[in-house]
């Protein structure tokens, strides 16, 4: 296991608890550091800060999986937006996890992280002449590049990760929206509409009564 924060009493702690449990642990204090062990070291998972000194984490984990090392990561951040925790996962990150937080969760995500074993997946998705590359932030279809909102980028992602598949409006509203925030209730079929006048109607259908489907 690999601890990346500059918070020494943090680490100090999470190192006793995750000994404790049985993990051996390696620590790094700065994103350099942590990037050149991450890359030299046969880690399990990493457990990387946000703003560190040298790199900050989004940078180490896009170097990471821009080289192919798809070592689960689980990135810890004092900053609970929606948007930091969708640029941490656009980056690359397997989980995301607001400080402060309890040590059992922290466990519980990565006994959860380590189940789930390092999986290749490629940088860039696609779901037919749809492309949207997570870590530049880009998508193009048929070759040609589309500018949508941080909102539509989102949305477009879970659909491309799903794509072929049919996806409800309530499953939409759980990962693309904050549950917890108050969104009108036509939302998703809103943004939906955007999309299609962005991608092409004949890519994004609707399935009446069930949810929404991305041609592949």
């Amino acid at each position: 296991m690999l601890l990346v924060d500059d918070e020494e009493r943090m680490v100090a702690a999470l190192r006793r608890g995750l000994t404790a449990e049985g993990f051996a642990v390696d620590s790094a204090a700065d994103g350099t550091d942590g990037l050149r062990r991450a890359r030299s070291g046969d880690f399990d998972a990493v457990v990387l800060d946000v703003m560190l000194p040298g790199l900050s984490g989004y940078e180490v984990v896009r170097r990471l999986r821009a080289e192919g090392n798809w070592v689960p990561v689980l990135m810890l951040s004092a900053k609970d937006g929606e948007h930091d925790q969708a640029d941490a996962l656009d980056d690359g990150a397997d989980d995301y996890l607001t400080k402060p937080f309890s040590f059992v969760v922290l466990l519980a995500r990565l006994r959860a992280l380590l189940r789930r074993g390092v999986v290749a997946r490629p940088a860039v998705l696609e779901a037919g002449e749809v492309t949207l590359d997570p870590a530049a932030r880009e998508v193009r279809v048929a070759g040609a590049p589309v500018e949508l909102t941080p909102r539509e980028f989102l949305l477009l992602e879970y659909l491309v990760r799903h794509g072929g598949q049919v996806v409800g409006k309530d499953e939409l509203l759980e990962h693309v929206w904050d549950r917890a925030a108050e969104v009108a209730p036509n939302v998703v079929e809103v943004y939906v509409g955007y999309l299609r006048r962005k991608l092409g109607s004949e890519r994004l259908l609707t399935v009446r009564g069930v949810g929404y489907k991305l041609v592949a």
